[in-house]
């Protein structure tokens, strides 16, 4: 069975940086604090579908 995989947008520029494993336990939307090399801040990601 293949890994289901999502993206996680950055919220200020929007651009797909970091892809992470979907977790079916997880309800919510992941947000995390990471690094974007398009706005060159860390900026608050989230996953996208």
């Amino acid at each position: 069975m293949a890994v289901k995989k999502v993206a996680l947008a950055c919220s200020v520029c929007g651009s797909r940086n970091y892809m992470v494993v979907k977790k079916p336990t997880r309800v919510e939307r992941l947000e995390v604090k990471k690094f974007c090399k398009y706005c060159g801040n860390h900026t608050l990601h989230r996953e996208t579908m």
